[in-house]
């Protein structure tokens, strides 16, 4: 026990240090640590690390889907409703029958296991190159539908992934049947998880306390995701419909304490989720490197190679008639939905990175049939995968920045996000003028004394001036002076308070609470900050 709590510690400072470097060097840190964990499991005396699959698909997954789904916008959702299920549906089927197809006719699989194999492999992560995306500043239409199909295109996978496993180890299979269940599956997910969050919603409600309701809000993905699981489905969908819904409704019910605490304590885990779930699967290449010696290498590279190209060219063909026949082909999606460009249709079949659910899923399959044979093809369709996730990951990662920057679609992106913040600008006056409304009708039906009214109106007065008139280069230039000294002030304050401790004329209580009024004072300059997209 002592030895693997020092492993985990090691973890974390790996994933601490290669966190800064990546931000030093401007890369995405998912790449890095993916390449840090390959180079640490070929060190001398590093004990091999295995990634259990259930550590994946049954602790890791639940939370980064769950966290994603509260950060989408349900309205967003809805409107890109058409194009998230065409890529989270169809383009997973589309990619799995590809490898199958190609795996057949080139090397010789079968095709149920070249079925599975597309099934593993089909689904793009929803981690990395979203995170890539962000800091580019692409379009929001863009990350809305990459966000949404990388919370609904593991369900199709992993659906398809069991029907195979099923296939491969009876040798039974029938389509109309596997279509019924997996439509079942669907609408069973979905009204299950809408009533977890419903339940989840009145529970935190009731309970009046940041540390109960955070408690709960991490019970509530596992519950969402665990029994469908458990009874045959995927339970990606519910944790998602879960997790929707309690973005669309969770504002009026949560707490403001709740909310600060709960940012914090979510931004955390993901962040180490995140950031251990690829560190594990770099450590995978010294397991996977041992079991390659029973097959040619030259087979596997080839293989891997072929399931690689045949994944990010699967994307591409199925990505532009998927965009464009809808439009040709009915005048109502034309007249509601305009054709996007063909830069904008690009970015998005280019990010196309797969991630760790992959490779779970295929240490997930079973050793052996049930008559006791082993399962055939089990070490080549791990080798694969994490290859796949390697060429995608490194080579898709690294080439997206340059390509978005040489097509442009950062101008739009910049140019949405200063409509964006105009628009941030006009709601905070639109809401200050409500709350002002609704000062004078409760000034004029309550007996308030002079100076508690004049008090409300200088803290309105002063939080309208905070906002800026306009977005023009000046402007922001004087906010970003006026923010900088703000930070010099309050650093000021501070040291004038540990003084102040240290002199013994206050106690340590009452410098936390001073403190946190400071910190949320400093926390409120950063949210309302602009930042300059990149161009």
């Amino acid at each position: 026990m002592e030895a693997k709590f020092q492993m985990f510690l090691i973890l974390l400072a790996v994933l601490a240090g290669v966190a800064l470097l990546a931000r030093r060097i401007n890369v995405a840190p998912a790449i890095l640590l993916l390449l840090a964990g390959i180079a640490l499991a070929f060190v001398p005396g590093m004990p091999t690390v295995e990634l259990p699959p259930e550590l994946v698909l049954l602790v890791f997954l639940p939370p980064l889907i769950y966290s994603a789904s509260v950060a989408m916008s349900w309205r967003e959702f809805k409107s890109n409703l058409r194009p998230i299920i065409l890529l989270s549906v169809g383009c997973v089927i589309f990619t799995a029958f590809a490898v199958a197809a190609a795996t057949h006719f080139l090397i010789g699989l079968p095709w149920s296991i070249g079925f599975l194999l597309g099934a593993i492999v089909a689904p793009p992560d929803v981690v990395a190159p979203l995170a890539i995306a962000r800091k580019l500043g692409m379009p929001r239409r863009i990350l809305v539908v990459l966000e949404g199909e990388g919370l609904a295109n593991d369900a199709t996978a992993l659906i398809l992934y069991r029907f195979a496993v099923v296939a491969i180890s009876t040798g039974l299979f029938s389509l109309p049947k596997a279509t019924g269940t997996f439509a079942a599956i669907v609408v069973c997910e979905i009204l299950f998880g809408v009533a977890v969050g419903w339940l989840s919603l009145r529970a935190r409600h009731h309970a009046r306390d940041p540390q109960i309701e955070i408690t709960l809000s991490l019970i509530t993905p596992y519950l969402a995701y665990w029994i469908p699981e458990h009874l045959g489905g995927s339970g990606v969908i519910a944790t998602v419909a879960c997790g929707l819904y309690i973005s669309w409704n969770g504002p009026l019910l949560i707490s403001s304490a709740t909310r600060l605490q709960g940012i914090f304590f979510w931004d955390l885990v993901i962040y180490l989720v995140e950031g251990l779930l690829f560190l594990l699967t770099g450590f995978q290449m010294r397991l996977l490197f041992e079991k390659s010696k029973a097959f040619p290498l030259g087979d596997i590279l080839i293989a891997t190679a072929l399931v690689a190209i045949i994944v990010i060219l699967a994307r591409f063909a199925w990505v532009y008639p998927a965009t464009y026949l809808p439009r040709l082909l009915s005048k109502r999606i034309r007249q509601r939905d305009p054709t996007p460009s063909w830069q904008a249709v690009f970015v998005v079949a280019f990010t196309g990175v797969r991630g760790a659910v992959s490779l779970a899923a295929a240490l997930a399959l079973p050793l052996a049939l049930p008559g006791g044979a082993p399962f055939p093809y089990r070490d080549m369709i791990l080798f694969v995968a994490f290859g796949v996730i390697f060429i995608t990951l490194v080579g898709l990662g690294l080439g997206l920045p340059p390509v978005v920057r040489w097509l442009g679609v950062t101008k739009d992106g910049s140019t949405e996000h200063l409509a964006e913040h105009e628009a941030e600008i006009a709601a905070r006056r639109a809401a200050l003028d409500a709350a002002l409304k609704s000062l004078d009708a409760i000034t004029d039906d309550r007996q308030l004394s002079d100076e508690v009214v004049k008090l409300l109106r200088a803290r309105h007065e002063t939080r309208s001036n905070q906002l800026p008139n306009s977005l023009d280069p000046d402007a922001h230039d004087v906010s970003v002076a006026g923010a900088a000294l703000t930070r010099e002030l309050i650093v000021a304050e501070r040291k004038f308070i540990h003084l102040l401790l240290r002199d013994g004329k206050i106690t340590d209580e009452t410098r936390r609470h001073i403190e946190r009024d400071l910190d949320l004072e400093e926390a409120s300059l950063s949210n309302r900050e602009y930042r300059k997209m990149p161009l």
